[in-house]
């Protein structure tokens, strides 16, 4: 039976395997990492990923969930906390709300774009999807003590069209708008755009009213992108 820990350092070794030194400063530089990289592009990690927990069929939700930790928190290069993302989103039936607190901790200890993106519009929406009580915690976490919790919130239904509640988007979003302890930076007012851009194709006159009535709230690049769909 494949054990957490087995299917860590499969990850691994294969992530090691596919390594491109060359390609690692570029990528390292690009993200600002404060890991190394392996120079592994995205989709061979994906697909390293997901390859090694089809070759784990044995492997229950506790060990999955234990292998998601391990790789995360035992990370010494970028690639393996995206394959930690990687491995959460293969099972997304599996999503509940004993996830939410592993995930906080993701996002408060990956503290970047490319880590905390997918990790809220992939692995807490399908939480929130599917448990839609979540929103407390969503609510909660739009309010947080730490900018990238508030990207998470802004940013757990952009995928959801016209399943979005839009009582909760209106409340995360009030939460972190350019007045707000976090709302002058960039991937603050950059994700307040974003969500409201991608709620633009199921309700337009929402948005240009959002937008129009927090106007004197609202950042220029948060606007500019809010709008960009409307122009």
């Amino acid at each position: 039976m494949t054990t957490a820990g087995q299917l860590a350092d499969d990850i691994r070794t294969e992530l090691a395997a596919s390594a491109d030194p060359q390609r690692a400063e570029q990528v390292q530089a690009y993200l600002k990492s404060t890991l190394p990289c392996y120079g592994v592009p995205v989709p061979r990690v994906r697909l390293i990923a997901r390859r090694a927990l089809q070759g784990a069929p044995d492997l229950g939700r506790d060990d999955w969930i234990a292998a998601i930790a391990a790789l995360w928190d035992g990370a010494v290069h970028h690639e393996e906390c995206t394959a930690a993302i990687e491995i959460a989103d293969a099972r997304r039936s599996w999503a509940a709300p004993d996830l939410m607190p592993l995930y906080r901790h993701m996002a408060v200890t990956g503290a970047w774009w490319d880590l905390v993106d997918p990790l809220a519009s992939h692995l807490v929406a399908e939480v929130l999807r599917r448990y839609p009580d979540e929103s407390a915690t969503i609510r909660e976490w739009a309010r947080a003590d730490d900018p990238w919790l508030r990207r998470v919130a802004v940013l757990s239904q952009v995928a959801f069209g016209r399943d979005t509640d839009t009582d909760l988007l209106r409340d995360v979003l009030e939460q972190n708008l350019f007045d707000s302890p976090f709302g002058t930076g960039f991937f603050i007012r950059k994700a307040v755009g974003w969500a409201l851009r991608a709620y633009v194709p199921t309700d337009a006159a929402w948005v240009r009213e959002f937008v129009a009535e927090h106007d004197d709230r609202l950042s220029t690049l948060s606007r500019r992108e809010a709008l960009r769909l409307l122009d």
